[in-house]
C-alpha cells in the first residue's frame, strides 16, 4: 500500500511517500520511497526532495502557499524525475495520512476523515492555532486535487495520551473552566511516544502488558512520556506545548505570576509574553547564542562559555526531575529509559549527563555502547548493573502515520464488504 504523509504546519510542509505492509507482521513494514520538505511558506519557499540513495534535490518556490507547494510536491513525486518506481501519478496514492496536531477530547484514535472529522478539526482550532488551521488546509486541499475516492487519516498528536488519568491530565483550577473550555493537560508528540513503546516492544518481545517505560523525545521541542502496560499515563506538556521541559526556545515550566510582574514592570502585552515564552526562551533565552544544542556544547567546550553550560545544565536538570517523578509515579515499576529525537538519538553527551543524575536510581551507562553508532531500529546503551534499561531509539512519526493510515483502511474495506 502507498501511502503519501503529510505534515502541514504554519511555514512548513514536511512529507513521505512510505510503502507500508498494512499486516505490521514484517521485520521492517515501512519503505520510505520519497520524502522532503518545504520550509518558509509564503516567502522564498524552499523544496528539498529525497529519494534513497539518490543526490538530494533543492528547488525554490517565490511566494509559496500551503496549496500551491503541496501541488508543487505532488508533481514532482509522481513524476518520472524523481526515479521511483511504481509511484507515477496521483493514481498511484492509494491514502493519505495527515499529521494533526490537536485532536481535543473529540479523538482518542486517528480517524478516516470525512466533513464532520473536519469540523471536528476546526473546532480545535483556538487550541493549536499555529497548527489545526494549515492541517486542515492540507487536508482539504488534497481532497481537491485527489478527489473524494483517495481516503483520508487524520492521526492526533494529542491522541495517544487520552489514556492518562484525570489525576494526571486536569489542573488545580476551579473545575468550572474545564467544564466550559476542556482547559486540561493534552500532551503533545504522542505519535512519537506511540511509536516508541512499539518499537521497544518490537525489540524485546514483551506483550503490550509488561511494556512499562519512560520516553524522553528530545529535540527542539522536548517531553516527557510515564507508560505503563503500552498506554501513556502522564506526560510534560499540557494544554499547549509549552508546559515541562526546558526546549530550543520554549520556557518549559515556570511560575504563572512571573508574566504578571513582567507586564507591570515592562510593559509587556500578552502577544509579547507568548512570543517570549514560545520563541525567545530555552536553550536560546538563557544562553542568548542559539537554541542548537550542538553550538551550546561546542561552546561550552571550546569556549567554556557559562551561559552555554548554565543553559545545558537547567536543560538536564529538568529532564532529570521529570523522570524522577515519573519513576515515583510508576511506583519504580519503569523497565526502561528511551531517548528519542535530535538530541535524544544523536548526542552522547547530553545522554551521559542525564543518566549520571539519576544513578541513583540505578541508571548506569555503558561509555562504550553510548558513543558507538546507534542502530536505526534502536540500541541498548545501559551497563549490566543498570537497575533499569536505556535504549536510543530513532522515532519515525510518519511510519507510524502511514501504518495507522494503512490500518484504518483497511477496517474501513472490511466493514465495507459483503459478508
Amino acid at each position: 500500500m502507498i501511502i503519501l504523509v503529510l505534515n502541514c504546519g504554519s511555514s512548513s510542509i514536511k512529507f513521505q511517500v512510505i510503502e507500508t505492509d498494512k499486516q505490521e507482521s514484517s521485520a521492517n513494514p515501512n519503505v520510505c520511497l520519497v520524502k522532503g520538505q518545504a520550509e518558509t511558506l509564503g516567502a522564498d519557499c524552499k523544496i528539498k526532495y529525497e529519494v534513497p540513495e539518490q543526490e538530494a534535490v533543492k528547488i525554490s518556490v517565490p511566494a509559496g502557499s500551503i496549496e500551491y507547494c503541496i501541488e508543487t510536491v505532488l508533481l514532482w513525486v509522481f513524476s518520472d524525475i524523481s526515479g521511483v518506481e511504481r509511484v507515477n501519478g496521483y493514481q498511484d496514492i492509494d491514502a493519505v495520512g495527515h499529521r494533526v496536531v490537536h485532536g481535543g477530547e473529540n479523538f482518542k484514535q486517528s480517524t478516516l476523515i470525512n466533513q464532520t472529522v473536519i469540523e471536528a478539526i476546526e473546532a480545535c482550532a483556538e487550541l493549536a492555532p499555529l497548527h489545526n488551521p494549515a492541517n486542515i488546509q492540507g487536508i482539504r486541499h488534497m481532497t481537491s486535487l485527489l478527489g473524494p475516492q483517495i481516503p483520508q487519516v487524520a492521526v492526533f498528536d494529542t491522541a495517544f495520551h487520552a489514556t492518562m488519568p484525570e489525576q494526571a491530565y486536569m489542573y488545580g483550577l476551579p473545575y468550572e473552566y474545564y467544564q466550559r473550555y476542556k482547559i486540561r493537560r493534552y500532551g503533545f508528540h504522542g505519535t512519537s511516544h506511540r511509536y516508541i513503546a512499539h518499537q521497544y516492544q518490537a525489540l524485546t518481545g514483551l506483550s503490550k502488558k509488561r511494556i512499562n517505560l519512560i520516553s524522553l523525545h528530545l529535540g527542539n521541542g522536548c517531553s516527557a512520556c510515564a507508560i505503563r502496560a503500552g498506554d501513556s499515563i502522564d506526560t510534560s506538556m499540557g494544554f499547549t506545548p509549552l508546559e515541562g521541559l526546558l526546549m530550543g526556545t520554549r520556557s518549559g515550566d515556570i511560575d504563572p505570576s512571573i508574566l504578571e510582574y513582567l507586564h507591570h514592570r515592562e510593559g509587556m502585552g500578552f502577544d509579547q509574553l507568548d512570543n517570549m515564552l514560545n520563541k525567545q526562551s530555552g536553550l536560546l533565552g538563557v544562553s542568548g547564542l542559539t537554541s542548537d544544542m550542538r553550538t551550546l556544547l561546542k561552546e561550552e567546550s571550546d569556549n567554556e562559555d557559562p551561559r552555554a553550560r548554565l543553559a545545558i545544565d537547567i536543560f538536564c536538570r529538568r529532564v532529570c526531575r521529570y523522570v524522577a517523578s515519573y519513576y515515583v509515579g510508576m511506583q519504580g515499576k519503569a523497565d526502561a529509559l528511551v531517548f528519542t529525537a535530535g538530541i535524544g538519538e544523536n548526542s552522547a553527551s547530553i545522554r551521559q549527563r542525564i543518566c549520571t543524575g539519576l544513578e541513583c536510581l540505578g541508571v548506569h551507562l555503558d561509555e562504550q555502547l553510548n558513543s558507538g553508532e546507534i542502530s536505526e531500529s534502536g540500541s541498548k546503551i545501559s551497563s549490566l548493573e543498570s537497575a533499569i534499561d536505556v535504549y536510543v531509539i530513532p522515532t519515525n512519526e510518519e511510519g507510524m502515520i502511514a501504518r495507522d493510515t494503512a490500518r484504518y483502511i483497511k477496517t474501513a474495506e472490511e466493514n465495507e464488504s459483503p459478508e
